[in-house]
């Protein structure tokens, strides 16, 4: 089975291990990245990335360079923000850029009386 491969930027060197580790623990995801900017550009051509997960502490200009360099290259490319707050919400962000998650704070009924 292919991995989905997931290429993290983040500035925090502990959260980014943690994010990473979290990752990896997946069974079903393969990451790697860097607290570098010009290091997550470098493997960013080196590899191919399903996903881009961008943490805090990065500058507006440097989120905003990475998104247009890598949509350039790869426009379907889902380039998502983690907002950290655990290893649950960490995995049903990439879920949902992935499309394999579910909203669980919006469920749509048809019939919401069931009748």
């Amino acid at each position: 089975m292919k991995k989905t491969q997931i290429l993290v930027y983040g500035k925090h060197p502990e959260i980014l291990e943690t994010v990473l580790r979290l990752i990896n623990k997946n069974e079903s995801w393969e990451g790697e990245g860097s607290i570098d900017e010009e290091r997550v550009i470098e493997l960013f051509h080196q590899n191919h990335y399903d996903l881009v997960l961008l943490g805090g502490g990065i500058s507006g200009d440097s989120e905003k360079k990475i998104r247009a360099l890598f949509h350039h290259i790869n426009p379907q490319l889902k380039v998502i923000q983690h907002y950290g707050g655990g290893s649950g919400l960490l995995k049903s962000e990439i879920e949902m850029a992935l499309g394999s998650g579910t909203n669980d704070r919006l469920q749509i009924m048809d019939n919401p009386f069931g009748t």
